[in-house]
């Protein structure tokens, strides 16, 4: 059954993403853009952290 929801809920999220893409691409071009700022901000704060303690934790 759990299988069943994941699956619709997939289909679900694919129709809407869709649905934005075609009725309003700039929108859609915008959310793009805003997924892969995150993307970017989490690697380099990940980057930020892993370089803070390679240099021994130190402030």
């Amino acid at each position: 059954m759990a299988v069943h929801s994941k699956k619709i809920a997939v289909y679900i999220v694919v129709v809407f993403a869709l649905y934005v893409i075609i009725t309003d691409p700039e929108k859609a071009a915008d959310y793009v853009q805003i997924g892969f700022e995150g993307i970017s901000n989490a690697a380099q704060s990940v980057g930020d952290f892993m370089t803070w303690i390679a240099d021994g934790a130190k402030d």
